[in-house]
């Protein structure tokens, strides 16, 4: 289980390395391009099964910690949608792989 560490708050979100390695391109991508947006998901039952959501722009650092020693394969297909996500009106909301079988990717489980 990897870790997405949100600037100098107390907020950090446990993530798998698959799913992590996904968003750090996508949002490297965005940020690069100096684009700040809302990233979105929704949160695991063991923190109250809710939604949570933090303001991403390029001022604010961000620390992505792997588990693994390897990076993962890339689904091409998965940036495509969370790129197409992170480029609305909503923001980036976290969605499971394409291809996956529902319910099987994990959940992102923010701390505070």
């Amino acid at each position: 289980m990897g870790k997405l560490v949100y600037g100098d708050s107390d907020i950090d979100i446990d993530i798998d390395d698959r799913s992590l390695a996904h968003l750090q391109i996508v949002i490297g991508n965005k940020l690069r391009r100096g684009e700040s947006f809302f990233f979105s998901w929704k949160d695991d039952p063991t923190v109250g099964d809710g939604r949570s959501a933090i303001w991403l722009d390029r001022g604010i650092p961000m620390y992505f910690k792997f588990s693994g020693g390897r990076a993962p394969a890339i689904n091409r297909a998965w940036i495509e949608e969370l790129t197409a996500s992170a480029n609305s009106g909503t923001g980036l909301v976290f969605t499971e792989e394409p291809g996956q079988p529902a319910g099987t990717a994990s959940s992102l489980r923010g701390h505070v």
